[in-house]
């Protein structure tokens, strides 16, 4: 019986000869959250007056220290909605700055040498304007911009004024309009206009805030149409509901220390905010922009995201930038009061590039910087020749009904699946699975070794991959 367990031994060994593959890596991502982090978060929010939370309560639990506080003005916002035109053309103005129109009618406006030429939908010319043209609407009425605005506003309708003017080798359209006009066309852009009046209203609050606190585009407008701002639609955005947030907090802002301070605002938290400085990382430390929990956040479908799973060359084409040589993993130095990234390592054959939490939530798409980066590196390792055994005597079998040390000989000259797993710790279990036709089934288990290693025996010849967690390593082929 020996003589034959040892013949099966060698039998196999010789049938796993061929040379051991390649390393190959592949990298899982999982995370949380969805936007920047920082301040207000919307579905937070909406969780808050679910939960019969005030908007008052909901804006003092995001902006540490603050309180509500009223505007003595209904000043001007300029909302960038068009660039780099040929052409304007627009209906519904009652006048061009001097200049009589047609409400009924649509005009056109051109650049040339001498200025701003105006036209009516005859082609006649109707005045030309050296500066800024601004075309005003009859009162309580609006303009209609026609063609796409900003952000994807098709032939859309505008209150206030239109300001056109001359941009590079183009024309520009710029809405001017009131404070409050302005955050009727915000609300249902940022926050669904079906969500409780409570979270419509500190939207509301948030958005005015925001909009006199900050500035975007230097003297020609103040926001965009879009998230590098405010989600601005116009008329189009105006609904019953958020018309009635926006009144009943007609004027109020959120103030600190007595001043109106700016209110960023986003979309997920995860289950905690950040302090501004981890986010937008260089930034100064604002008292009233640091982390909170957030309890109520996982009514969004992006409290939670992933597993997202690369290759190692398509991590390559997205870090092309920052990985030097092949790429092997990202090594996180620092994380914020959440586990937002804030500085990293992006870690290759040739070297590390030094990068920040934004700078990879960008490369990859990311959703948030709340992300962790799980790299997993596998290969087959060929057993080594056995060494033909000395001649003993006959050994009994083992009292215990253990493995004898015949079948444990076998067993460490068996084929394995090894690699490594970063980042991991030492201690806790990998699952090896095989591929029987189009699934992965389990075929063994291991642990990982100091340094995030793993060696696990296979039991037979196959395509295997390693399992750590929700993280996946790449398809072997072990002989």
């Amino acid at each position: 019986m020996r003589k034959l367990v040892l013949a099966l031994v060698a039998a196999l060994l010789l049938a796993a000869a061929p040379a051991a593959h390649a390393a190959a890596t592949k990298l899982t991502i999982t995370g949380a959250g969805f936007g920047h982090g920082i301040g207000m978060s919307q579905y937070g929010t909406y969780g808050y007056s679910l939960h019969l939370k005030t908007y008052d309560y909901i804006l003092g639990h995001y902006y540490s220290g603050t309180t509500l506080g009223a505007l003595d003005a209904n000043p001007e916002v300029r909302v960038l909605l068009q660039g780099s035109k040929k052409s304007i053309s627009f209906s519904g103005g009652l006048n061009a700055g001097d200049q009589k129109l047609d409400p009924a009618q649509t005009y056109t406006v051109r650049r040339t040498a001498a200025g701003l030429d105006l036209r009516d939908a005859t082609g006649a010319s109707v005045g030309m304007v050296a500066g800024t043209l601004r075309v005003d609407a009859p009162v309580g009425q609006a303009l209609r911009l026609n063609g796409t605005s900003v952000p994807g506003v098709r032939d859309g309708l505008y209150r206030g004024s239109l300001l056109i003017s001359a941009s590079g080798s183009g024309l520009i359209a710029v809405n001017a309009l009131d404070l409050e006009d302005y955050v009727r066309g915000v609300v249902s852009g940022e926050s669904p206009s079906a969500w409780p009046t409570e979270a419509l209203k500190a939207q509301a609050v948030a958005a005015r805030t925001y909009a006199i606190t900050s500035h975007a585009g230097g003297a020609v407008f103040d926001q965009y149409a879009d998230t590098r701002s405010q989600v601005y639609r116009g008329v189009s955005a105006e609904t019953p509901n958020t018309d009635a947030a926006v009144q009943a907090t007609t004027g109020q802002v959120v103030t600190f220390g007595g001043q109106p301070v700016t209110t960023y605002f986003f979309s997920t938290s995860g289950g905690e905010t950040e302090d501004v400085q981890n986010s937008f990382v260089g930034s100064q430390p604002k008292p009233w922009l640091k982390a909170v929990q957030d309890p109520f956040d996982n009514v969004s479908p992006k409290h939670r995201w992933g597993p997202y799973r690369f290759t190692a060359a398509q991590v390559q084409r997205k870090l092309h930038r920052y990985v030097r040589g092949r790429f092997k993993r990202i090594k996180v130095l620092q994380r914020g009061v959440s586990p937002r990234v804030v500085r990293a390592q992006v870690v290759g054959t040739g070297g590390v590039t030094n990068v920040t939490g934004p700078q990879l939530r960008s490369a990859f798409g990311l959703f948030d910087t709340w992300a962790f980066f799980t790299s997993v590196t596998s290969k087959a390792s060929k057993p080594k020749p056995a060494k033909k055994p000395a001649a003993t005597p006959a050994t009994p079998a083992d009292p215990t009904g253990g493995v004898s040390p015949l079948a444990r000989a076998a067993a460490s000259h068996a084929s394995r699946l090894e690699g490594t797993i970063a980042p991991a710790r030492a201690g806790r279990w990998v699952r090896i699975e095989r591929r029987e036709g189009t699934r992965w089934v389990a075929a063994t288990d291991g642990k990982v070794l100091r340094g995030g290693r793993y060696s696990v025996a296979v039991p037979r010849p196959g395509v295997y991959r390693v399992v750590y967690g929700r993280a996946v390593g790449p398809s072997v082929r072990v002989a």
